[in-house]
């Protein structure tokens, strides 16, 4: 898969891409990850990508034309175009695990007051992470960057990916490591009985429970 992201703070990246899974997943030639600063596509002189709103209003709204070439020059015919913005469809793993089969995806992060209403004609989808406000798409596009990459193939081991929160709409097992009694807080026994039936039957009914108690919304699904 390869990813390309439009922004005009590609130093915001630097570090999500030179750590953990991500790095690993570059280095193993699982994923391509490519930044591109959308003032290189200015055809203006001073570079400028954004001007006041028709009409007034506060702040700048990105303009088309910078964002309409970073696009075109992108662009493949298996290219997937995804605008960050707070109006679009709300990120969700389903989403995640979709987006995940795709060849090429182009993510534009938004900033300022956001874009001008032209640009979404050449957007294929509109992507939120959730009802609130962020000073940009930045952090949006690495949120579902970090999400897609690890389910694609090779990246993270199945056996992990198969029971994470989220998974048939459950949340994740409680888990323990050593010691089996910290401060008076035991490991519960049936985990120390080496009866893999019985631990996965617990396992099963731990999300069930916590789901119920933490995110009932997930039940009714």
């Amino acid at each position: 898969m390869k990813i390309d992201i439009i922004t005009l703070f590609p130093n915001m990246f630097n570090g999500f891409l030179s750590e953990s899974i991500i790095k690993r997943a570059i280095d193993d030639n699982k994923i391509t990850i490519n930044i591109h600063n959308l003032r290189d596509y200015s055809t203006d002189k001073h570079k400028k990508v954004d001007d006041y709103p028709f009409g007034g209003g506060h702040g700048m709204i990105l303009m088309c034309q910078p964002v309409f070439d970073a696009v075109e020059a992108l662009k493949t015919s298996n290219s997937k175009v995804i605008m960050m913005t707070p109006s679009g469809k709300v990120f969700d793993q389903q989403l995640a695990l979709n987006l995940s089969k795709e060849k090429h995806l182009i993510i534009i992060c938004g900033h300022y007051e956001g874009f001008d209403e032209r640009i979404r004609t050449i957007v294929d989808m509109e992507i939120s992470i959730g009802d609130y406000i962020l000073t940009g798409g930045e952090l949006p596009s690495m949120v579902i960057t970090d999400a897609i990459v690890r389910l694609i193939d090779g990246v993270i081991n199945q056996e992990s990916l198969a029971t994470e929160s989220f998974n048939d709409n459950l949340l994740d097992y409680p888990n323990y490591t050593q010691p089996r009694d910290f401060k008076g807080l035991t490991v519960p026994h049936v985990l120390l009985s080496g009866n893999h039936q019985k631990i996965e039957e617990w396992r099963q009914n731990e999300r069930i429970k916590r789901t119920k108690e933490k995110r009932p919304d997930l039940l009714e699904k």
